[in-house]
């Protein structure tokens, strides 16, 4: 897969079939559009691409929302790869590019660059300056630039339409069980480790810290997980919490890593929830955290 990650392409494609979104999570409704979008490019023997944003628009637009994501770029561009993507065109969403008219979108992007022939979109896709370009727009402009509109149709699961907004509320209650069937794999959050203050490693359950970035916030307590280490997986347990017992002030990601002693600060790992285990809770002295730790491993090993 070809990625671009400048917001132009100097060679221009002969022909493409595009799918165009923010594709957070790149859960079952974003791969169901991809390989129909794939089918089709396979029959009109064009290149298959995805057409995405970075950052999220509307983490652009709105500073305040902090942690938003379900994955990062990285993971995102992994699993398209897994999808057989042929290229991947990263717009740096900036103050410029949200000034970029709606046609200007349609003419530069679409035909110039891409020479796209059919284009993948959901009902609700708005782009160009203030929003004002959508689907009636594209269907506009499809005699003038030769390509073709196709607006996909969400994924229902248990009568609820399969959305990233929907995925996000689940994982914010602690339904990571429920967000691995609407992914279709564990939700995960890959990061650095960094150096705490060693408390976990003094009362003999040794932690990897990270911080979550612009993740979305899960509900906070303990959970069940798996932890990627290069590509060596282990099992283990994680406390995604502000550590009360300790009056701690900045939210962190512990993860003790079961039969782990290796120091992996600075080290990149992927972190896997798989199950809500308790809420997190101010012991009123180590010792009774100790006992519940051990509780919690339990639980987590079963």
């Amino acid at each position: 897969m070809i990625t671009y990650k400048k917001n132009k392409i100097i060679k221009r494609f002969k022909r493409s079939v595009v799918a165009i979104g923010n594709f957070d999570g790149l859960h079952l409704g974003h791969k169901k559009v991809l390989n129909q979008a794939r089918k089709k490019a396979k029959e009109n023997k064009c290149k298959f691409g995805v057409v995405t944003f970075e950052p999220l628009p509307v983490m652009f637009f709105n500073k305040k929302i902090k942690n938003h994501r379900i994955n990062n770029i990285k993971q995102k561009i992994d699993q398209l790869k897994k999808l057989k993507v042929d290229f991947l065109k990263i717009i740096k969403f900036n103050k410029k590019f949200s000034n970029l008219s709606p046609n200007k979108f349609i003419e530069n992007i679409l035909y110039k660059n891409l020479n796209c022939k059919f284009i993948f979109v959901s009902k609700n896709f708005k782009f160009g300056k203030k929003r004002k370009g959508d689907i009636h727009k594209l269907k506009e402009k499809e005699k003038v630039f030769y390509y073709k509109t196709i607006i996909t149709k969400p994924l229902k699961k248990t009568n609820k339409i399969l959305s990233s907004t929907f995925i996000r509320s689940e994982i914010s209650k602690g339904k990571v069980n429920v967000a691995k069937k609407l992914l279709g794999r564990e939700w995960s959050v890959e990061g650095k480790v960094i150096k705490g203050e060693q408390r976990g490693r003094k009362i003999g359950f040794p932690t990897c810290n990270l911080k979550l970035n612009d993740y979305i916030l899960p509900k906070l307590g303990v959970y069940s997980v798996s932890v990627l280490i290069n590509k060596s997986k282990k099992k283990g347990i994680a406390n995604i919490g502000y550590r009360p017992t300790f009056r701690g002030k900045s939210l962190i990601l512990e993860v003790n890593i079961f039969g782990l002693n290796k120091n992996l600060y600075k080290k990149t790992i992927v972190v896997n929830f798989i199950k809500f285990i308790r809420p997190e809770k101010k012991f009123k002295n180590i010792r009774e955290l100790k006992i519940q730790i051990k509780k919690d491993i339990k639980k987590a090993k079963n």
